[in-house]
C-alpha cells in the first residue's frame, strides 16, 4: 500500500518541475486514480478471499468495487453453524365446553360421525352382492324344482291359456290339478275355498289375479314361526325316520351347517342294528369334522345316547345329533323304543332332546304324510326335513303335510352336496314350483 502512495507522489513531483510523464504511466495514472491495486492489497494481505464462480470479465476497478459487498454478505453464510431445528411445540387439546363435559362425566357418549360416502357404497355393494346371492340359490332353486314345477306351474299355465274370467268352472278345473299334483285332498279343499271365497269379494278379475291370489295362499299355509334359538350347550337334536329316506346324510349335512356357523357338532350312532350303519356315520364325521360316539353292534339305543350325552357335556360340544335306526311306523314296538331313547336323554340332560326332526322322503307322495303323523303322536315332533325333492314330481306333498299336521317344514333337500340341504323358505319355494 505505501509503495503505491509513493509512486504517486513521484509523478506529482514530475508534474510540478514540468518534466513530461511516459504514456504506459499516464495511462496508468488515469486508469487507476483513485483506486488501490488489487496485487498490493494482496501482497499485504495474509487473509484468502473466497472463491467465486466465474462471471463475466469487467473493468478491473468495477469488479473490485462489487466483489466487496459480496464477500462481506458471503462471509457471515461461511461462518455460520448450524443448529438443531427447536421441536414443535405440542397444541393444547381442545377444551371441551360445560354442556359436553357434563355428558362425557354422566357416561354419554359423543354423537356418532355420520356415514362417509365410502362406507355407504360399501353398504350399498354389500346389498347388491346379498341380493345377486339370493337370486343365484333361487334359479338353483328352480333347478331342482323343476320337474314339481312343470307338474304344477305347467298345468296352470295349460289350464288358464285363453281364459279371460273366473269363474266356479275353472276353480273345480284347479282342484283336479292340486290334487293329481299330491298337495292332498285337505289341503286342496282348502286352498279352494280360500278362492271362492276372494271370488265372492270380487278379488279375482283376471287369470292373473287368480294365480297371484293361489302364490298368496299357499305361502300363508307353509309360513310357520322361525326355529327356536339354541339356549341350551349341548343342543340335542333326534333325528327319526323310516328306512332309506336319508337319515344318515341329512345328520352329516346338518353337522356340516354347524360347522359352517363355527359350532362344534357330535354325531351319536344310536342306530346299533343296521350292519354298517356305525360306519357310514363315522365316514360321514370324518368328512365334516365331527366326532361320533358308538358302541358295539346290538348294544341298547338309549344307553349309547346316556353315553353320548355325558360325552358331549365332558368336552363341551354345542350341538348333538342322534341316528336312530329305521323303523316303520306301523310298529308299535319300535317306535316305543323310541320314547325311550327320549326319556333316557331327558335322565341325562333335563331338558334333552330340544328338537326331534322327521325325514321324509318326498318320492313317497302322500304316504310321507301318514308317517309324520304316527311319528308326531309317538315322539311329538318339531320339525320336518323333506329330503329328494330335485328327483320328483311330487314335491306338492310339502303343503299336504306342513297343513294336515301342523308341524313346520325346517329343511329341504334337493341335491346329494352338503350345501344342497337348504332351511326352507315358503315364499322362495312357492315361487320355485309356481313361477
Amino acid at each position: 500500500m505505501g509503495r503505491w502512495f509513493r509512486k504517486d507522489k513521484d509523478r506529482e513531483k514530475d508534474r510540478e518541475a514540468g518534466q513530461p510523464i511516459p504514456e504506459g504511466e499516464a495511462a496508468g495514472l488515469e486508469q487507476d486514480e483513485g483506486e488501490p491495486d488489487l496485487q498490493d492489497l494482496a501482497e499485504e494481505s495474509p487473509v484468502e478471499l473466497p472463491r467465486k464462480a466465474p462471471v463475466e470479465r469487467q473493468g478491473l476497478f468495477a469488479r473490485f468495487r462489487k466483489s466487496r459487498p459480496a464477500e462481506e454478505a458471503a462471509l457471515p453464510e461461511a461462518e455460520t453453524v448450524s443448529e438443531p431445528l427447536e421441536a414443535e411445540p405440542t397444541l393444547p387439546e381442545p377444551e371441551l365446553p360445560p354442556e359436553a363435559e357434563a355428558e362425557v362425566g354422566m357416561g354419554f357418549k359423543p354423537a356418532p360421525t355420520p356415514p362417509t360416502e365410502a362406507s355407504e357404497e360399501q353398504k350399498e355393494k354389500s346389498e347388491a352382492e346379498a341380493l345377486e346371492l339370493r337370486r343365484g340359490m333361487f334359479r338353483r332353486l328352480r333347478e331342482k324344482l323343476s320337474r314339481t314345477r312343470e307338474t304344477l306351474a305347467g298345468g296352470l299355465d295349460r289350464l288358464l291359456r285363453g281364459r279371460k274370467e273366473v269363474d266356479a268352472v275353472l276353480l273345480e278345473e284347479l282342484e283336479e290339478l292340486l290334487i293329481t299334483a299330491d298337495i292332498g285332498v285337505e289341503t286342496t279343499l282348502a286352498l279352494i275355498q280360500a278362492l271362492h271365497e276372494r271370488l265372492r269379494r270380487r278379488e279375482l278379475a283376471d287369470v292373473e289375479r287368480l294365480k297371484a291370489a293361489l302364490k298368496a295362499e299357499m305361502v300363508a299355509l307353509l309360513t310357520a314361526p322361525p326355529p327356536p334359538e339354541i339356549s341350551a350347550r349341548p343342543w340335542v337334536v333326534l333325528v327319526v325316520g323310516i328306512n332309506g329316506v336319508g337319515k344318515t346324510t341329512t345328520i352329516a349335512k346338518l353337522a356340516h351347517r354347524d360347522r359352517a356357523r363355527g359350532l362344534t357338532p357330535m354325531l351319536v350312532a344310536a342306530d346299533t342294528f343296521r350292519a354298517a350303519a356305525v360306519e357310514q356315520l363315522e365316514i360321514w364325521g370324518e368328512r365334516v369334522g365331527a366326532a361320533v360316539i358308538k358302541q358295539k353292534t346290538g348294544a341298547d339305543p338309549a344307553a349309547v345316547v346316556f353315553d353320548g350325552l355325558a360325552a358331549a357335556q365332558s368336552r363341551g360340544v354345542d350341538t348333538v345329533y342322534v341316528d336312530t335306526a329305521g323303523r316303520l311306523h306301523t310298529k308299535v314296538n319300535l317306535m316305543e323304543e323310541l320314547k325311550k331313547i327320549q326319556r333316557t336323554a331327558a335322565k341325562r340332560l333335563p331338558g334333552a332332546p330340544h328338537e326331534i326332526f322327521l325325514v321324509l322322503d318326498a318320492t313317497t307322495g302322500q304316504n310321507a304324510l301318514s308317517q309324520a303323523r304316527l311319528f308326531h303322536e309317538a315322539v311329538g315332533l318339531t320339525g320336518l326335513v323333506l329330503t329328494k325333492m330335485d328327483g320328483t314330481a311330487k314335491g306338492g306333498v310339502a303343503l299336504g303335510v306342513v297343513h294336515e299336521t301342523g308341524i313346520p317344514l325346517r329343511y329341504i333337500g334337493v341335491g346329494e352336496a352338503m350345501e344342497d340341504l337348504r332351511p326352507f323358505d315358503a315364499e322362495a319355494f312357492v315361487e320355485a314350483i309356481l313361477g
